[in-house]
């Protein structure tokens, strides 16, 4: 049985989106389509009733219990945008694709490497859009120091560290059943806090290759997955990464990402760039750049360079769902899909692995 073809959507017309879950990353996904030029709320769905007419009430749209409601043909569903528990995105991304209908999947893709692969197929199969979000890689630190790398500025880009210290308390765990289950959760701090910076480090650095990792349960009871996680990343370029990340560190801070090369480097601290530096091209034995103690930095030709703001929650969001409407409506490709997310989860749980058998883990290339 083949899948539907998925329709082209009318140039004048908004795609229209059917959100499914109806919790906090829900509610959140409401309000950036609202403020979104190209699409529009179509449906909102979940198995609480009342909790999804709750949202869809807010939003002027329907409230379904099922997916399967959410694509009949009355709500003419373009996107499909999966907001549940991670362990459940796999069957519902691919109840979607099958029916032809694009997806925006909530990071992680899922949990389970082979879920993951299962939707890879079900896009091709189909051939839909599928994106993934990684907003922060939408990020103008992330776009600038991206941008430094790819124009050689950094040099060889050597290593870079990562933390996460982030709190969450035990009352954050026991609000839902599914927290910190290895069934739906699929991981604590460095599945569902530390994803975002996983994807930046392989962003930066490259393909990685092999993971070596620790995890912990430190400061927490009652749950199956770890609040503290520490590994090191080899990537194909010879570049190491370190990763931390924890819901152990009170009352939390500000997720930091440092990127190193022989050339120079960056900084970016609570999604903001507060440090470019880097030697100039036509001067090699001139020093390195330095913050210059405003935000801005000394960078190359000793030029003082403005620092990046930090995006609100909305905007970076925003910019994932426009890439995806431009994808859809161009048949180009989205810049963050299911490759780029299917590599973060293997380093994710490669280290989980790691940590297991004391062990490194190889990465596959995807």
């Amino acid at each position: 049985m083949t899948s539907p073809s998925p329709a082209v959507p009318r140039p004048d017309h908004p795609l229209r989106v059917a959100v499914v879950g109806a919790g906090v990353i829900g509610a959140h996904h409401c309000r950036v389509i609202a403020t979104t030029d190209g699409i529009e709320l179509g449906a909102v769905v979940d198995v609480d009733l009342e909790r999804a007419g709750a949202l869809a009430a807010e939003h002027d749209a329907p409230a379904v219990g099922s997916l399967a409601e959410a694509l009949a043909p009355e709500h003419a569903i373009d996107i499909v945008a999966v907001c549940t528990p991670s362990g459940l995105h796999a069957v519902l991304a691919i109840e979607a694709m099958e029916a032809g209908r694009h997806v925006l999947i909530e990071k992680p893709i899922d949990v389970v490497d082979e879920r993951a692969a299962r939707i890879d197929e079900a896009r091709r199969a189909a051939g839909v859009q599928a994106a993934v979000i990684s907003q922060h890689r939408f990020d103008e630190s992330t776009e600038q120091v991206a941008a430094a790398i790819a124009a050689g500025r950094l040099g060889r880009v050597t290593s870079a560290v990562a933390s996460v210290p982030w709190w969450r308390s035990q009352e954050y765990y026991d609000s839902g059943q599914w927290r910190g289950t290895l069934a739906l959760d699929g991981g604590g701090a460095l599945m569902n806090q530390g994803v975002h910076t996983v994807d930046l480090l392989c962003a930066f650095l490259g393909r990685p290759v092999e993971v070596f990792g620790y995890t912990a349960l430190l400061a927490h009871e009652g749950i199956e997955v770890e609040d503290t996680a520490a590994g090191v990343i080899r990537f194909d370029g010879g570049a190491l990464g370190l990763i931390h990340a924890t819901t152990a560190s009170f009352p939390g801070s500000g997720v930091r990402l440092q990127v190193h090369g022989d050339q120079g480097g960056a900084t970016i601290e609570s999604d903001r760039l507060i440090a470019l530096t880097c030697r100039d091209a036509d001067d090699a034995g001139a020093d390195a750049g330095t913050s210059d103690g405003t935000g801005g930095t000394i960078g190359t030709g000793g030029t003082a360079e403005a620092a990046a703001p930090a995006p609100d929650f909305t905007h970076a969001h925003r910019l994932q769902y426009e890439d995806l409407v431009r994808a859809i409506r161009t048949g180009g490709a989205v810049r963050v899909g299911t490759r780029e997310a299917r590599t973060a989860l293997a380093v994710i749980n490669g280290l989980y692995e790691s940590a297991r058998t004391e062990a490194p883990v190889a990465i596959p290339e995807f």
